[in-house]
């Protein structure tokens, strides 16, 4: 009876031990980079009232890299590189004064990359300020909602988006999308701002909770505060329910949120990043 039941210890212990290995998971690092600087000068334009008329806002354009030990991830591409200028560039709808701070090489060398080091790429959706160097990543397998690269390169799209027209290599998906299938990094659909909007959930090496970006569910805290929708957003009612999700997920992960479009999110992402 003692042999059996240290045989049942021993056995037990070894499955405790494999348990414990197929849990552990690899060492992701992130690399938050500025695509550029908005100033909005017609704040009116992120609600769907006249709650922020006459009102102006800074905006930050991140941009992020995931190193992952399967390869890396590029997630979002800022502003078009041909607004790193000297004065900021005032565009004709009169709602933004954009600028990009370096190019994207230049950014990449900071932190010790090269454009030819990302195995993916992945946007939050395919509006002007986020496919800005798209076209540098076209060694890299886009990864993209079904829907949304059907609204901007599909073959029966009437105006292209010429920011992705170099992305040959496309990984079309539907809905939610576990980029290395380990959990760490997972593309989670939250469809509104675009048809195909989404956000990114990943588990940082040494951060105490994962980190999740927004995208453009949220554009800045009050926002998210008090779940306004942006006037050009492509569904009011998808966004909204997007939201709902979005916090249910971020609450059961205990996630730590980054809006992109935010200065004080860039902030604090920053300094975690350092500690």
């Amino acid at each position: 009876m003692l042999f059996l039941f240290l045989t049942i210890s021993i056995v037990s212990c070894k499955n405790s031990e494999k348990k414990a290995e197929a849990v552990k998971k690899p060492a992701v690092k992130l690399y938050q980079l500025s695509g550029g600087s908005i100033f909005v000068k017609k704040l009116e334009v992120f609600s769907q009232d006249t709650t922020y008329t006459g009102q102006t806002k800074q905006f930050a354009d991140a941009y992020y890299v995931i190193a992952h030990p399967k390869g890396n991830l590029m997630w979002d591409a800022g502003l078009p590189e041909q607004l790193v200028m000297p004065e900021p560039y005032d565009e004709p709808s009169g709602v933004y004064r954009i600028q990009r701070p370096d190019s994207l090489v230049n950014q990449l060398k900071s932190i010790g990359f090269e454009i030819d080091d990302f195995k993916y790429f992945a946007m939050s959706h395919s509006h002007f300020d986020h496919t800005g160097h798209a076209n540098y990543m076209k060694n890299a397998t886009w990864i993209v909602q079904e829907n949304e690269y059907n609204s901007v390169a599909g073959d029966s799209t009437e105006v292209k988006n010429p920011a992705v027209a170099a992305l040959r290599k496309v990984e079309k998906i539907t809905g939610d999308h576990d980029v290395f299938g380990d959990g760490t990094v997972v593309i989670k659909y939250m469809p509104g701002h675009t048809i195909g909007h989404q956000v990114l959930y990943v588990e940082v090496e040494g951060l105490e909770k994962p980190v999740l970006l927004t995208g453009d569910l949220y554009h800045f805290e009050e926002n998210r505060t008090h779940k306004r929708v942006p006037s050009f957003n492509y569904d009011a009612e998808a966004t909204l329910h997007s939201m709902e999700l979005f916090e249910a997920f971020a609450k059961e992960k205990n996630a730590e949120v980054i809006i992109q479009h935010s200065p004080k999110a860039f902030e604090k992402l920053e300094k975690l990043l350092k500690i």
